[in-house]
């Protein structure tokens, strides 16, 4: 078995195997209904606060737990590996949401919101994305106007992770031609609106939304950072996000692994295991390769990030993390499939719902494309998204 533990504390090995202990007793066994139902429960929320697992690597004082990055990915890898869906509960109320609040919000601001999302009693989404803006964050059309001490927003976005769950929207809307704002955004405010998505190919669970602004009104108080600066806070906060998306993808890939190898040891053609036929060994171990280095690269950001580095200095290693580990996940579990044969077709076994779960992967927090240009623009110093 290719080692997994290597260079990690006994307090990073305590949050996996409690991540693990969790995911195996109350995630995985619920994950294809959830998946067929097309609804993760909702008191999963709840039990992810109580285990800490909303408040990694965030100030106690909030309520947060004292860990370090490398300590949340492998927590997410777990999450991942039991249902992608509640991992993305996760990445997106902590690591997008709640971790840009302890970044850049006011005291006022860490105060309101931090307690209730770190205990699960709220969850946050990320408003970014838009129906005509996906890649091209900067061209948003949402718009936030000022009246009086308030803002009015108007516009909608798209695709966005607990969108009819969460209690606060971190909205992004341009404030000036050449600006763009964050704000936070209670999800009860008058002309908020969000219809839930169904249909989608994989995180069937999750609950994903579109989100309408009609006149919206929020006070000044509820701007995230200043006036014109939100995209530099929404780039920021996409290269950390990257990181938990690279985990996660590990994490699907590593349970088509398992599940595959578990089945090639039990299924018997021609008189024997089907894992004693070469093809299928190779299989098995070039997915076992992938797994192992996508884990790597996204340890070694992890690690960037506790040494203190700032998102723009390891971005691109971020999206490195992202591309590979999305890709991998793709390659594992397409080839996983494989050696169910026909029972990987159904959804009596668990592969299928990972190849719809890790395509998705490939599509959000930047696509495959979007983290090549990244990583191309870092080695030639030309910007080929412009």
């Amino acid at each position: 078995m290719l080692a997994r533990d290597f260079g990690l504390t006994e307090t990073q090995r305590d949050f996996r195997r409690m991540a693990a202990e969790f995911v195996d007793a109350e995630i995985a066994p619920n994950a294809r209904e959830w998946d067929r139902a097309e609804h993760v429960d909702q008191s999963v929320v709840r039990r992810l606060g109580e285990l800490g697992f909303l408040g990694l690597t965030l100030d106690e004082r909030y309520g947060g737990v004292d860990a370090d990055m490398l300590s949340y990915v492998l927590v997410t890898e777990e999450l991942g590996r039991g249902d992608s869906a509640v991992r993305g509960i996760v990445s997106v109320s902590l690591g997008l949401v709640s971790k840009t609040i302890a970044a850049h919000g006011t005291d006022e601001q860490k105060q309101e919101w931090l307690p209730r999302l770190i205990s699960g009693e709220a969850l946050g989404c990320f408003g970014l994305t838009e129906p005509g803006t996906g890649s091209d964050a900067g061209s948003l059309s949402t718009r936030a106007k000022r009246d009086g001490g308030d803002w009015v927003i108007n516009g909608s976005k798209m695709f966005i992770t607990n969108g009819t769950w969460a209690k606060v929207a971190l909205t992004f809307a341009r404030t000036s031609d050449r600006g763009i704002t964050a704000f936070l955004v209670p999800t009860d405010s008058p002309g908020f609106t969000a219809t839930e998505i169904k249909g989608k190919l994989g995180l069937r669970g999750q609950a994903t939304a579109e989100l309408t602004f009609d006149n919206v009104r929020v006070p000044d108080s509820a701007r995230l950072g200043e006036v014109d600066k939100g995209l530099g806070i929404a780039l920021g906060t996409l290269s950390r996000g990257r990181i938990s998306v690279a985990a996660g993808a590990v994490g699907v890939a590593q349970a088509a692994l398992d599940a595959a190898t578990r089945y090639a040891t039990e299924r018997e053609q021609f008189g024997k295991p089907i894992a004693s036929f070469q093809l299928v060994q190779e299989l098995l171990a070039d997915a076992a390769v992938d797994v192992q280095a996508s884990r790597l690269l996204t340890h070694q950001v992890a690690r960037m990030a506790d040494a203190g580095m700032k998102p723009k200095e390891y971005a691109t290693d971020a999206s490195a993390a992202k591309y590979h580990a999305s890709e991998t996940a793709v390659r594992v579990t397409n080839n996983c499939l494989q050696v169910f044969g026909g029972y990987g077709f159904i959804d009596e076994y668990p592969v299928g719902k990972y190849v719809r779960d890790a395509r998705v992967l490939t599509l959000y927090e930047g696509t495959s494309q979007v983290q090549k240009l990244i990583i191309g623009r870092d080695l030639t110093g030309v910007n080929a998204m412009t």
